[in-house]
């Protein structure tokens, strides 16, 4: 039987240099098909207020449309690590954060993801210590998209750079058991990781972090629209929904995947 994903094994991997995959899921059949690949991690992702629904954004996703989505993964019984997203909103004082968090992990994920920055620091620290692992997804941070300005690179500025350099630090105290860097130029993404010591995760943040992750329906050459610079289509030359899946992985794994087209 195939070894479980942990959180330890991703610290491992960080530890001796081996880059890991993580990929967006939604459903048992593709979250099988995914880990199958050898993809580590699986992220229930509000993106699929976007992929799956149709919106133009990830506001509209509810707890109910996570709970469910994490429920069917989750019956994959996959050796993948689960991380899901807690949606908009879920989070507006610790106490409904503890209780969102608590849903998710009761419907099968490992490890639950906020978007935030240094602020969030306190409420980290309430789901660690009643044993919720967290991972704090910064720069770009799509439920923040009208506050931004739109899907611009974060982080371009010393002044932002060094802001995200200090909330990485002060989240990592608090609890945080990994950080996701989302368009944010590969440099600083480099010096965020070798500044902390728990695992970075990038989607637009370079090659020089610990694991990367793109949504699945990207890679798989089903965007609408556009693609984002950062994305890579898998599907091209594969052939196969698998076949896709595991040549993403050993792009990810060998590091030829980021290449510099894909990068800020």
């Amino acid at each position: 039987m195939t070894r479980p994903i942990t959180i330890q094994t991703l610290n491992e991997h960080r530890v001796a240099g081996r880059a890991f995959s993580c990929l967006t899921a939604y459903d048992a059949t593709m979250a099988t098909l995914a880990s199958d690949a050898g993809i580590e991690v699986l992220l229930i992702g509000d993106s699929l207020g976007m992929v799956l629904q149709g919106h133009g954004s990830t506001l509209p996703v509810t707890m109910d449309d996570m709970i469910y989505h994490t429920r069917c993964v989750a019956r994959a019984a996959t050796s993948s690590l689960i991380m899901a997203d807690l949606p908009f909103m879920t989070n507006t004082t610790i106490t409904q954060t503890l209780q969102a968090a608590g849903q998710l992990m009761q419907a099968g994920a490992h490890m639950v993801k906020l978007e935030g920055e240094a602020w969030l620091a306190e409420t980290v620290t309430a789901l660690a210590r009643r044993g919720v692992p967290v991972c704090v997804h910064m720069g770009l941070t799509p439920q923040s998209v009208n506050a931004l300005g739109g899907y611009r690179v974060q982080g371009r500025d010393s002044q932002q750079a060094d802001a995200m350099l200090s909330a990485a630090t002060a989240l990592e105290q608090a609890g945080a058991c990994a950080i996701l860097l989302e368009c944010v130029p590969g440099e600083l993404a480099g010096r965020i990781r070798d500044l902390l010591n728990v695992p970075v995760i990038g989607i637009g943040a370079g090659p020089d972090v610990d694991g990367q992750i793109l949504v699945m329906h990207d890679m798989l050459g089903a965007t609408t629209g556009r693609p984002p610079r950062f994305v890579k289509d898998f599907m091209a030359e594969a052939g196969s929904i698998s076949g896709a899946f595991r040549a993403y992985h050993e792009a990810v794994t060998t590091r030829s995947f980021p290449a510099p087209e894909h990068c800020f």
